[in-house]
């Protein structure tokens, strides 16, 4: 069977921004150490658990409702003009609510450095466009130009960080504008080459880019910030001299997520194929399709635990000079991979309109990830890994439950639902 469009295309813009963070971490560490790089880790984290949540519901909604016109033969224009206010009434919301909490961040989650909270600013302000680039994008079948505003976030961060090293840069602030500002590059070139225009058509009602958004929104918010919970929690509950022990857990993190870096280029390269199938209601094809990704997804989980267990400990040494055992990386690798088998379970139950299903799931986990965070341990690593581990079982049986009573139910699924399940990108960076 032929490759589907798009596959190169997206599959390796997320490839690129995957590998660009490991080696992010990697120069940045070796520019500024294992202490003085822990604002950027807190930065890092604290964006992609913001960002994605209240920004990524937007693209799923703009991908649907331009496929939808798409098929029509309707020019997509006013859709894009009825969600540009909403897309800014959400990024300044969060922005308000970033400057109130300033003092604290400042004080306890980036060392004092208000300019890096500056950053956390402009860094979720700036994923608002790159979001809705690529709902155009991939609403519009421009695989590439999705590929291109992915692969440049991460090329960018990372080439920006090489210079700075190689610069003898030793101050923190231009390594988190890097991140901040990474975002808009993709959308910029993007944008020059005429690759996010669209044509007037009819006009565009809210009920038209908003019938799921709600749901999305608490399920993505609360999505984006479950995967990226590990790290914000040590650094919340570690003690005033354990800055490095921030940056080592976030490094082990990063490792868990292989696995994870590469189920999303998968998926995300199997949409197009996906929402063919799903136009013309190929619902046997659909579930066989489904079926063999959960094969593909259980897999890779438990080829990651394995590795993780076999020789984390020393890819971590190689890698970013240890700092963790082989129970922390075990338990964050299992952890890592049911929150994507969780993640995939999540997506099937989208496609087949189960959005509140969803949400409810992911409510579930955050709460569940909070009290065993809070009252299961004293040791600082273990706490947060038992709560990562707990919090991904809740979602994974939540969703599957759901999952089953939407098939015994009779619920199909349509190139719509689909482009909306699999939009969702909770892990990014």
């Amino acid at each position: 069977m032929p490759l589907p469009d798009g596959t190169f295309s997206i599959g390796g813009g997320l490839l690129i921004n995957g590998l660009a963070s490991y080696a992010f971490f990697k120069v940045g560490q070796q520019a500024l150490g294992q202490e003085g790089f822990k604002p950027i880790v807190a930065l890092w984290f604290a964006t992609f658990a913001l960002a994605p949540g209240f920004f990524g519901p937007i693209e799923q909604e703009v991908g649907r409702a331009l496929a939808h016109r798409r098929a029509l033969g309707q020019g997509s224009r006013p859709v894009i003009k009825r969600v540009i206010p909403l897309t800014i009434a959400l990024a300044v919301l969060i922005t308000l609510v970033l400057v109130v909490a300033s003092p604290w961040l400042n004080s306890e989650f980036f060392e004092k450095n208000a300019v890096v909270t500056l950053a956390l600013i402009i860094g979720f302000v700036a994923y608002a466009p790159a979001h809705l680039s690529r709902g155009i994008c991939s609403g519009s079948e421009r695989f590439a130009s999705y590929g291109v505003i992915m692969g440049a976030d991460g090329l960018t961060r990372i080439i920006g960080c090489i210079v700075l090293w190689q610069a003898g840069v030793e101050s923190l602030i231009p390594y988190a504008f890097v991140v901040a500002l990474a975002p808009l590059v993709g959308v910029i070139i993007t944008g020059s080459q005429g690759n996010l225009r669209t044509d007037d058509g009819p006009s565009a009602s809210w009920k038209e880019v908003t019938p799921n958004l709600g749901w999305l929104l608490v399920g993505a918010i609360v999505a984006g910030a479950l995967v990226n919970a590990g790290p914000i929690a040590v650094d919340i509950l570690a003690d005033s001299n354990q800055a490095d022990a921030v940056t080592k857990f976030g490094n082990g993190v990063l490792l868990s997520r292989i696995p994870l870096f590469l189920f999303q280029a998968v998926q995300a390269a199997l949409l197009p194929r996906l929402a063919r199938l799903a136009a013309v209601n190929n619902m046997v094809e659909f579930r066989s399709g489904f079926k063999k990704l959960m094969y593909v997804v259980l897999g890779v989980a438990v080829i990651g635990i394995i590795g993780s267990y076999a020789v984390g400990p020393k890819i971590l040494e190689v890698m970013y000079d240890g700092g963790l055992d082989r129970r922390t990386l075990t338990l964050l690798a299992v952890g890592s991979g049911i929150y994507m088998i969780a993640l995939a379970t999540a997506q099937a139950v989208i496609a087949l309109h189960g959005h509140a299903w969803v949400a409810l799931g992911w409510v579930s986990s955050m709460l569940t990830f909070v009290v065993v965070t809070a009252y299961s341990s004293d040791d600082l690593y273990l706490r947060v890994e038992l709560g990562l581990v707990s919090a991904s079982c809740i979602a994974l049986a939540i969703f599957w439950f759901a999952l089953r009573a939407r098939l015994r139910s009779g619920a199909t699924v349509d190139e719509e639902s689909i482009i909306e399940a699999f939009g969702e990108q909770p892990l990014e960076g």
